[in-house]
């Protein structure tokens, strides 16, 4: 009677985590899509980004903070061929002087499938020559690929002072 019990209360546990998971994802999925909007948005020429680039992904609420030691992270969407292939998470660790809270939206262009199949095999860690470029009115007009990515960023609220080093990793995970 114990395993019995055992079971169905792992089996319901299994099926509540799922239908979290897919919920969670669900909302990533919409939060991405407002992000893309608010960027075009912000910038009308990034509509030519995201139609030229090999793939993209989109990480809508981007946490960070610190104080000396700091922290990101966030969760979004990827994209190859204007098609959802997958979903991105990113971290963050950064050591130097910075101090506050801050959430933005980002989003990572790959100029072609090798730079996109390094993120689908986890080999993407931004260098410090890779620097985001913020969101704004003809930002993308000078927008450069550097080792095959572009990267913008959107802040949403939050002050941060920031002089940090430290690099951001995605992780892939298919649709």
């Amino acid at each position: 009677m114990k395993k019995l019990t055992f079971t169905i209360l792992f089996a319901m546990m299994a099926v509540l985590t799922f239908a979290q998971s897919e919920k969670k994802d669900r909302q990533i999925e919409e939060d991405s899509q407002e992000a893309k909007a608010a960027f075009i948005k912000d910038d009308p020429g990034m509509q030519d980004l995201f139609d030229s680039s090999y793939g993209y992904i989109i990480l809508p609420n981007v946490g960070k903070g610190g104080l000396g030691i700091g922290g990101a992270a966030g969760n979004g969407v990827a994209f190859q061929g204007g098609k959802q292939v997958g979903y991105a998470k990113m971290t963050q660790v950064t050591i130097g002087f910075q101090a506050g809270g801050q959430a933005y939206s980002e989003v990572v262009f790959f100029e072609d499938s090798a730079a996109f199949d390094r993120f689908k095999a986890n080999n993407v860690e931004m260098s410090a020559q890779v620097s985001a470029v913020a969101a704004a009115s003809g930002a993308s007009a000078n927008a450069k690929y550097i080792d095959g990515v572009a990267v913008f960023t959107r802040t949403k609220g939050g002050l941060m002072y920031e002089a940090s080093v430290g690099g951001q990793q995605f992780k892939f995970r298919e649709k």
